[in-house]
């Protein structure tokens, strides 16, 4: 929705729509007749000009968010008005291109508000499809699934390929229903936990052994010991040399 209709015409032309997996495309000369499109279509994402005639692109985004709240939207605008458009990031505008436009950026723009629609609305379905499980009557809550994913992450705590995606290979689940199943069943995300039980076999192995730091690193899933340092410093305030130091005296 620009005010330029060469600028219009220029993205109606170039942009592969098809391959965006967007099957429906209107177009709008001023702000005004913008927000009737939008109040009538319900689109997912918006590609909007600041500078419009008849409403600017910030209250026409204003007045869109509030009709639909996950709406994305993202502003072209010239240098003239990048200080608007930094302060339409704060108020929940998504994205924003300076012209001139280029057909890459245009697409990379729209790839990136696309992923981030389809990435919502897969958490929506993972939050709906725990729910269900919670409510069905006769099934346990965590359907053994617990169990099992604190077995597979202690057996492979010291592999550096430990992730969500082979987790969910060995439980045979979607990574995004594992992601949320997993917050669900242990109150943090999957990244924290491990990262908390590698913590503690660490600090451990420090004070039990006299191992160095790269194979207390590799022993518990760090390719790289300075990250491994790194994290250990993060997360008891002393490096790994340190606090064996300190926990000795």
């Amino acid at each position: 929705m620009d005010d330029e209709p060469i600028v219009r015409r220029g993205i109606q032309t170039f942009i592969d729509f098809e391959a965006l997996s967007i099957d429906k495309v209107y177009e709008a000369s001023n702000g005004e007749e913008a927000l009737q499109i939008f109040k009538r279509e319900l689109p997912d994402l918006v590609l909007a000009d600041i500078n419009m005639p008849k409403m600017n692109g910030l209250e026409f985004a204003a007045k869109s968010k509030g009709i639909k709240e996950n709406v994305k939207i993202a502003f072209i605008t010239g240098y003239d008005y990048f200080d608007y458009a930094v302060a339409a990031l704060k108020t929940g505008v998504d994205d924003y291109i300076l012209k001139p436009v280029s057909k890459k950026d245009i697409y990379e723009l729209l790839q990136n508000l696309i992923t981030k629609i389809r990435n919502e609305k897969v958490d929506d379905e993972v939050k709906t499809v725990i729910k269900d499980l919670a409510n069905s009557s006769g099934v346990k809550e965590d359907c053994g699934y617990q169990a099992k994913l604190h077995q597979l992450i202690e057996e492979n705590i010291s592999n550096s390929n430990l992730n969500l995606v082979f987790l969910a290979d060995q439980m045979g689940l979607s990574v995004g229903y594992l992601s949320g199943l997993f917050k669900k069943l242990f109150n943090v995300s999957f990244k924290e936990y491990v990262l908390s039980n590698r913590m503690e076999r660490a600090k451990i192995l420090l004070l039990s052994t006299e191992m160095k730091n790269y194979e207390i690193a590799e022993i518990i899933g760090f390719q790289d010991p300075n990250y491994f340092s790194a994290c250990f410093k993060k997360w008891y305030g002393e490096s790994p040399g340190k606090y064996r130091e300190k926990v000795k005296e």
